[in-house]
Order: C-alpha cells, then sequence, then structure tokens
C-alpha cells in the first residue's frame, strides 16, 4: 500500500542517516595526549566509540592506567597506555616509535598538552615564560614533526591541536597561554600550507569554559582573588557564555572526531572555538 511504500521508504532514510554518520575511524590509530582526564580523556573515549585504536599518554601511570581499563571495558578498544611526560622531547620520539611498532600505523595525532603557568603579563617570571615556551608552544611542534614521516608514508593523516580559548580573547592570570597558543596558531597555518598536498590536515580546537582540572584551577584562583566561592565563580563563568552554561568534555571531544575522520577532508588550517559563544570576537 502507499501508507507501507511510505513507511518503508521513511526506514531506509533513516537507515541511510545512520551509515552516512559512521566517521570510519574502525581502522584508524589515535594518539591522545594528557589522555587521563580532562578533554584528553574526552576525546580517547569518543574516538575509542567510534571504533580507533588508541595510544594514550599522561604523565602519571595509574590515573592512565584506569582511564585505559574503563574505555577498554566500555568500548573493547584496543590501546597501548604510554606513560611520560610530554615536556621531554625524547617522551615524544618514543611514544611515537612504540605506536607504530605497536600497531603498525598512525593516523591521527590528537595533541594536547598540560597548561602553561597561570601568570599575568606585566609580573610572568623568566622560568614560567620558559615552561610556557616549551610546553604551549614548542611541545605542538615537536608532536607534528615526530609524526609527519608516517603521516607522509601513507599518503594522509590529521594533526588536531587542542589549544585554548585565549587565542583569540585573553582570560585574567592566563597571559601565556594566549601569548604562546597564538604562537600554534600561526604554525598550524603554516604546516597545513606544507602538508595538504600529502594528504595531511592541521587543525586547531578550542574549548572555552569547558569544565575540566585545568579550568577548575583558573577558576579557583580567581574565586580566591574576588573573595567568593568556587560555585559563585563558576556560575559567573557560566553567564559569560552564550548560551548561560559551562560545557561539557565531550563536547569538544565530538568536534575533534570528527576532524579527525574521513568527513573532514577539505577542512585544514582552521582554528576553531568550542566555547559556548564565550567569545565574543566576530574574527
Amino acid at each position: 500500500t502507499a501508507t507501507t511504500e511510505i513507511y518503508t521508504r521513511s526506514i531506509v532514510g533513516s537507515v541511510r542517516c545512520v551509515l552516512e554518520t559512521d566517521l570510519e575511524l574502525a581502522s584508524k590509530v589515535a594518539f591522545i595526549g594528557g589522555a587521563s582526564k580532562g578533554l584528553g580523556r574526552a576525546c580517547a573515549d569518543v574516538l575509542a566509540q567510534e571504533g580507533a585504536k588508541l595510544t594514550m599518554c599522561s604523565r602519571t601511570a595509574a590515573d592512565l592506567h584506569q582511564a585505559a581499563e574503563e574505555i577498554r571495558s566500555a568500548t573493547n578498544a584496543d590501546i597501548l597506555e604510554f606513560p611520560g611526560d610530554l615536556d621531554n622531547p625524547t617522551t615524544i620520539t618514543s611514544l611515537v616509535a612504540a605506536t607504530v611498532e605497536r600497531f603498525g600505523r598512525l593516523d591521527v595525532m590528537v595533541n594536547n598538552s598540560g597548561g602553561p603557568p597561570l601568570a599575568r603579563a606585566a609580573t610572568a617570571t623568566e622560568d614560567q615564560w620558559a615552561t610556557a615556551v616549551q610546553r604551549s608552544l614548542l611541545f605542538f611542534a615537536r608532536m607534528s614533526q615526530e609524526a609527519l614521516p608516517h603521516l607522509r608514508q601513507q599518503g594522509s593523516g590529521r594533526i588536531i591541536n587542542i589549544l585554548a580559548s585565549t587565542v583569540k580573547q585573553p582570560i585574567d592570570n592566563l597571559a601565556l597561554s594566549g601569548a604562546t597558543r597564538m604562537g600554534v596558531v600561526a604554525y598550524a597555518k603554516s604546516l597545513a600550507d606544507e602538508v595538504g598536498r600529502d594528504g595531511i590536515t592541521v587543525n586547531n580546537v578550542c574549548p572555552g569554559s569547558i569544565l575540566s582540572d585545568r579550568m577548575l584551577s583558573n577558576v579557583t584562583s580567581r574565586a580566591n582573588e574576588l573573595g567568593i566561592s568556587v560555585e559563585e565563580a563558576l556560575a559567573d563563568r557560566a553567564k559569560e557564555t552564550a548560551v548561560g552554561r559551562v560545557g561539557e568534555p565531550e563536547e569538544l571531544a565530538h568536534l575533534v572526531a570528527f576532524l579527525a575522520s574521513s568527513k573532514s577532508t577539505y577542512i585544514t588550517g582552521t582554528t576553531t572555538m568550542v566555547d559556548g559563544g564565550l567569545v565574543r570576537s566576530v574574527l
């Protein structure tokens, strides 16, 4: 009947829609830095849900193992745990080598590091500047350069840098974040030009007002300065967004998964906010 035909067509359309949302990550190998908690953990969760094999890195082996076990239990993902300090260039060399040795390839780099020291522009110390430059600028270059031979060899790859909304709008006590991560934006734009014809894309994702340990640290510092509770400071931060709430790490991770996928082949050299409308700039 006509009704049956319409219903059948609707079901077929629904199935096609579901199939078309497949990000085709089941055969891919992804590295995630800072993967034991916060934004890195959320990225690991979502990529594992999409079927990717993972190398997860974090400084604290116990926290890393717990996170990896939880993801394995939930998704049956194949995961290489690599505890290490990504401030150390030799750690970066070793983890890329270990990933390729374990999985035979490397497809996706989710470059996520610990944030720079909390500091104000007028009073940041030499040591704070040195840490910020190493952790929030050179780290991203080192990760990309170490991975590029493997990505080029297979003729495809995704480099995704997790930065911060400070590249668009300053935040109190985070002057070093904006200063160093703006350098990553420029670096990533140049790198995208250099590797685009190798099938490799390079993009930046910038969280803002997303609930994580890093954000809580900054909010707590701000609350202490103002003499208010952390809850009040979080509420104030939520009011600054267009959507009126603080974001969840998974809301950033879903964009990362899309950029890691075969659906994003014509997106490169971009810097995208995931901030609930926190940043008011039109550029």
